[in-house]
């Protein structure tokens, strides 16, 4: 299936790895024009390198998006190459806190770097997509922003408003052409999930094999539906069908790929 995304420039926050990575590489192979954002240059580089060596088109721009400095030059970068037309807003941290252990200071930093950062990326592309009449913004969200437990209260809630304000613009974006979603994950089999659930296991009792510690992961820690965690890729594809005309019709939703996590009608 042709998305339609060929010619369209795509800048994706967040993708020298993880999940960010892999939707930069998928929005170049569907012919996208892309922007891989990161903080780390050289982890950055290598990204829209791949892409480069595969046939893809991908330029690089650095920026720490918690400052407005940072959030400045990177969308400069971003738009040296014309208009951004798709914003995936995927950067963002995912701290490891209890309520005992996340202090007034810890809630005010995951905010500035979940919550604030998408809104200065999101205020310097939006002038430029109305005056086109046609755009994208894409925010990764996830399932603890719908049902929270008591565990990670300031990521928690810091998703939580990350579809909130999904929703907000999407309301403010009508009849724009220009639609607003999230993508809400699951627990995504990334790098640092293997490594951090493996290094659970032998305390666990988990096996040895990565394929009997994923089993035991989903059915004691992130039980769901389908028996086993999420691919990146399965992320990807959720973004691309949002970027594309085929997605006109679709706007302030969430697309849950998250196995059956989160159940209800959120």
């Amino acid at each position: 299936m042709d998305l339609h995304l060929t010619g369209r420039r795509a800048l994706v926050t967040g993708a020298s790895s993880g999940i960010g990575e892999v939707i930069a590489k998928a929005m170049a192979a569907e012919g996208a024009d892309v922007v891989a954002h990161g903080r780390d240059r050289a982890r950055t580089e290598a990204v829209t390198a791949a892409i480069r060596a595969t046939g893809g088109t991908a330029r690089a721009a650095i920026g720490d998006l918690t400052t407005d400095a940072g959030a400045d030059a990177a969308a400069e970068a971003a738009l040296e190459g014309g208009p951004i037309d798709i914003l995936v807003n995927n950067a963002g941290a995912y701290p490891s806190r209890t309520w005992d252990e996340a202090s007034v200071d810890d809630w005010r930093d995951i905010y500035e770097t979940n919550v604030i950062s998408v809104v200065r990326m999101v205020k310097r592309l939006l002038p430029s997509m109305r005056e086109r009449g046609w755009g994208r913004f894409i925010q990764i969200g996830g399932g603890l922003a719908l049902q929270p437990g008591a565990d990670l209260p300031d990521y928690n809630a810091s998703l939580a408003a990350r579809h909130n304000l999904t929703v907000s613009l999407a309301r403010e974006l009508k009849g724009s052409g220009i639609t607003s979603n999230t993508v809400a994950p699951g627990a995504i089999l990334v790098d640092t999930a293997q490594r951090h659930f493996t290094s659970l296991a032998p305390a666990r009792g988990w096996g040895e094999t990565w394929e009997e510690i994923e089993r035991r992961v989903v059915e004691e820690s992130v039980p769901n539906d389908i028996g086993r965690l999420g691919r990146p890729e399965e992320i990807a594809a959720a973004v691309l069908y949002l970027s594309g005309p085929l997605a006109d019709y679709v706007t302030g939703t969430t697309l849950r790929v998250d196995g059956g996590t989160i159940l209800g009608v959120h």
